[in-house]
């Protein structure tokens, strides 16, 4: 009963917390707002008039939702880059980082959910994904293995910062005992999450551009780059605007790991890049579309690059620890980082796997105001679920939100 009575308290506290804050705080909260309205708007309009508002067809059918879902996965995956340090190799230098590391992976998620809710074109036909109830074909189909993942990784996400700042806000310390086996799961819970994606490009056979061994690798090192690139942004927010101080040093442990993975992303693009155009066959026909064109038809050519210049710039400036160390610099590196591999891991993956089709056939792909409006509102939800996440843990994490006891309590 009293834990009910703390739960509650939190709950009404949070609200609190939430619902205050600066005038750049509101302005902020009223723009991802206004933004999901719009967002919310285009969806109305897909629901109203099907996926054909979109710029997918039957030639192209995965388009700007499950190339933001991919990157996405990697971006949530990333968590565990804070969440081994600190609860595994007790690395204190993260401990600061690892709560907001966490909650940025559960809005990832989050962001992920809905965007595969998007490109199944409505909420109607999700009871397919249920166990029992829908067509859901485990173990057989990688999609469901995916759900699955996904769902399990959300649930580690919230249940073990819940504990931690649920024991903190009652001025207590949290049992090691209790999260430690959770977070110890959640490493390599990360891992399958994005190896399992990989798989599910992989395993369609129609579809060569993606028939890579090297796929799954690469996937976990770009979501080792771009994802703590993002934190490193989001804590340097968090620095300028909060009392929520982080290190240097932990700070400085990150952006090695970004710099690491995006080294180790650059080989593998170099490596997939010489096996497409060495000794091309009719197989490298997808490869050609997206780096050079094919037969006239040339959308993706300023995509790609773009991103890979910024991808080798970041790199290679990273790469030089004074320049690393410089934050001015470290922030516009993982900026750009963050920028190129999506790029890379959307128009550069998802797309071109359907150009040219089995048939051979040339059907290039735009996205539409509607996908694009629907987008920026998940993306928007996303930054919205993240800000209430790290606004609630920074204060209790500083002291600033405990629990009031009365009476006896």
């Amino acid at each position: 009963m009293r834990r009910l009575k703390v739960f509650k308290s939190l709950l009404i506290d949070s609200l609190d917390v939430i619902t205050h804050g600066s005038r750049k705080y509101h302005l902020w909260m009223g723009f991802l707002t206004f933004v999901m309205l719009v967002g919310m708007y285009c969806y109305s309009i897909q629901l109203d008039q099907g996926l054909s508002v979109t710029g997918m067809t039957d030639r192209v059918s995965w388009g700007l939702y499950i190339s933001n879902f991919t990157f996405l996965v990697g971006v949530a995956a990333a968590a565990v880059m804070l969440v081994m340090p600190t609860y595994v190799l007790r690395d204190i230098d993260f401990k600061q980082a690892v709560l907001i590391g966490e909650g940025l992976a559960v809005a990832a998620l989050i962001m992920c959910l809905a965007f595969v809710v998007a490109d199944m074109g409505g909420p109607s036909v999700l009871w397919h994904m249920i166990p029992g109830i829908g067509v859901f074909n485990f173990p057989s189909s990688m999609l469901t293995w995916d759900v699955i993942v996904l769902n399990g990784y959300l649930f580690l996400n919230i249940s073990i910062p819940y504990y931690i700042l649920f024991r903190h806000y009652q001025g207590k310390d949290a049992n090691p005992k209790i999260y430690v086996p959770g977070a110890l799961i959640s490493v390599f819970w990360a891992v399958s999450i994005h190896l399992v994606t990989a798989f599910l490009y992989q395993g369609l056979q129609a579809r060569p551009f993606w028939n890579n061994a090297l796929l799954g690798p690469r996937f976990l090192a770009s979501a080792f780059a771009a994802g703590p690139a993002l934190i490193i942004l989001v804590l340097a927010i968090i620095r300028n605007y909060t009392a929520f101080k982080v290190e240097n040093k932990t700070i400085g442990k990150l952006a090695m790991i970004v710099t690491v993975a995006a080294q180790i992303n650059l080989i593998m693009l170099v490596s997939e890049l010489f096996k497409e155009f060495y000794a091309p066959t009719h197989h490298s026909e997808s490869a050609y579309y997206l780096f050079f064109g094919l037969h006239g038809k040339n959308a993706l050519l300023p995509w790609i690059w773009t991103s890979i210049p910024l991808n080798v710039l970041a790199t290679v400036l990273l790469t030089f620890g004074k320049l690393r160390n410089n934050f001015k610099v470290l922030y516009f590196c993982c900026f750009i980082l963050f920028v190129a591999i999506w790029i890379e891991k959307g128009f550069g993956l998802i797309v071109p796997g359907f150009i040219p089709g089995p048939y051979g056939k040339i059907a290039e792909y735009t996205p539409t105001g509607v996908e694009i409006g629907v987008t920026m509102g998940i993306w928007a939800l996303g930054a919205f679920v993240f800000t209430i996440l790290a606004k609630t843990a920074i204060k209790i994490e500083t002291g600033k939100l405990r629990y009031k006891r009365k009476g006896s309590e």
